[in-house]
């Protein structure tokens, strides 16, 4: 049996927390309504018996909180709770500051007689188009409900692989740091030594030795401005893919590398699918759908396609066609979307497209880190074993004279 952590509501709206144990969240959460609350959070207690360590959260804490807000409302509207109750409740199971007061300012707003995707509008830098869209198209069908289910489907959805990809490349990227790490060292500390040795015997260096020996002069000598350069370069760099043209120019090298573009093109093929899923299949016209969509990718080469697809839409062409002619998404996407227009299940065909290039993602990174973290090692190892033989061919030449 396990200590489950719970948030839940109670008939009268107010919120509840407490602990229960059970044999899993499933069991909790049926005990929990069997006590008549609505359960909104079950989660493990976490114990730490010793020292424990957590890695530093960089970034997404926008993203976590659109989740939380997503699940919360979509728990209590299904209970039947109104809406401003539920923001209410919502508010007060939020932890964190800057967000609570956020929804109070939504809260405010909806009382004062605006629309709920009005009010959430107002918030563009946590409410993206995709999100008022869909919420704004479920007040005006009436299934608001519905709508923050599918929303807090696509945000989890999302959530999920993102997670997954960030956490793929923490590895090889933390193993390229420590390498290259350990070259400087050994270059600026350790190499200069071997080199005050030879200059105190006055003995001829081995050719390797003394390229070692002369490229840790030019580190030791001209490091920081080399380091300099290399930061300016980079923030210049940033400056440049920041602008429309730049970012255009280097969504389109990503794209081109072999396996990671891959990765890419299928991981922005699921983004694509899993909005148009969502917007397709609460209503949302499919021109407007493609223009949310476009804003949502993060790669400009392919979102820049969805115009065409969209005019090719407009002289009634279909969305498999254009979208085939742009020649920037997989070939099986235009297939599925052929089907589901001849089925009348776009939306269908779309949640289905965005399942299969999830899952294809996430085979593309493993393939991905499997060929780079090898290949970071083998040079690393050749970098390292090359000083290291270095070093010892100067400890041979020694001790031959010695002798």
């Amino acid at each position: 049996m396990t200590t489950f952590h719970f948030k839940a509501v109670a008939a009268d709206g107010k919120p509840r927390a407490g602990t229960l144990t059970g044999e899993n969240e499933k069991s909790v959460a049926r005990e929990l309504a069997r006590q008549g609350l609505t359960p909104i959070y079950v989660g493990v207690e976490q114990k730490s018996g010793g020292l424990s360590f957590e890695l530093p959260k960089f970034g997404g804490g926008k993203k976590k909180d659109i989740l939380f807000f997503t699940q919360e409302i979509a728990t209590l509207l299904n209970s039947g709770i109104p809406l401003d109750r539920a923001l209410g409740i919502t508010i007060e199971l939020t932890e964190k500051k800057q967000f609570r007061d956020l929804l109070g300012e939504v809260l405010r707003t909806l009382k004062g007689g605006k629309s709920f995707a009005d009010s959430l509008a107002s918030h563009p830098e946590y409410f993206s188009e995709l999100y008022i869209n869909m919420v704004r198209a479920g007040e005006a069908s009436g299934s608001l409900t519905v709508v923050f289910e599918r929303l807090a489907e696509f945000e989890k959805t999302r959530d999920e692989l993102r997670g997954y990809i960030t956490s793929a490349m923490v590895y090889p990227a933390l193993l390229s740091f420590v390498g290259a790490g350990s070259i400087f060292i050994l270059m600026y500390f350790v190499v200069p030594k071997f080199a005050q040795i030879f200059e105190d015997s006055r003995m001829p260096m081995p050719t390797p030795t003394r390229i070692l020996v002369e490229t840790s002069y030019v580190i030791r000598s001209y490091g920081l401005l080399v380091i300099a350069a290399l930061v300016a370069a980079f923030f210049g760099f940033r400056a440049y893919i920041r602008t429309l043209d730049g970012k255009l120019w280097w969504d389109t090298i990503r794209l081109k590398i072999p396996l990671l573009g891959v990765a890419l093109r299928k991981a922005e093929t699921a983004r694509f699918a899993r909005a148009m899923g969502t917007l397709v299949a609460n209503t949302v016209p499919l021109v407007q759908s493609l223009g949310i969509a476009e804003k949502i990718l993060n790669n400009k080469r392919m979102s820049g396609t969805l115009q065409a697809v969209s005019q090719g839409v407009k002289r009634g062409e279909g969305l498999a066609g254009p979208l085939r002619k742009t020649g920037e998404f997989p070939p099986l996407a235009a297939h599925l979307l052929t089907v589901g227009e001849e089925t009348g299940k776009l939306d269908v065909m779309f949640h289905r497209m965005a399942d299969i290039y999830e899952t294809e993602t996430r085979e593309a990174i493993k393939r991905f880190t499997a060929f780079f973290e090898p290949a970071i090692i083998l040079i690393m190892g050749v970098l390292l074993g090359t000083l290291i033989l270095s070093m010892l061919m100067a400890i041979s030449s020694l001790n031959e004279v010695a002798m």
